[in-house]
């Protein structure tokens, strides 16, 4: 149980630095879309690359604390039927790959492309979106 501690607490931890890169990426979207006629400047590249290595650790962290919870033997009905479990061991992990994935998508693109386009804005928004909703605010604030 003792490495059980060791990845929430740095899963928890990384929480915070990803709640701010996201805030940071979401701002630098923005001014980019409407401030600089949509040249992807250097900072916002940086702070996507940023943003989806630390998708991509939190995501690997909190799947081998999956897997060690899952082979404790849970009952998949029964976490189906109970919200929060549900929230914690179907929806957080699912949405969460969905929003790497997106982020890894859209630093490909910031690599190839020079000016943003709407798609990319959208599928940034999109990626924010599915963070907001799976971000467990309540355990990390609470």
């Amino acid at each position: 149980m003792e490495i059980y501690n060791i990845l929430l607490h740095a899963h928890k931890g990384f929480a915070y630095l990803e709640l701010l890169l996201v805030a940071v990426f979401l701002v630098l979207l923005v001014v980019t879309m409407f401030g600089y006629s949509g040249n992807i400047s250097k900072a916002l590249k940086k702070v996507t690359l940023f943003t989806m290595i630390f998708f991509h650790i939190q995501f690997l962290i909190g799947i081998i604390m999956l897997i060690t919870n899952i082979t404790k033997g849970l009952d998949m009905g029964a976490v189906m039927k109970n919200a929060d479990l549900r929230f914690t061991y179907v929806e957080h992990p699912f949405s969460m790959l969905i929003a790497a994935v997106l982020m890894t998508i859209i630093n490909k693109k910031f690599k190839t492309i020079e000016k943003l386009t709407i798609p990319m804005m959208s599928l940034g928004l999109v990626a924010i979106a599915l963070f907001v909703f799976a971000f467990p605010w309540a355990r990390v604030f609470g």
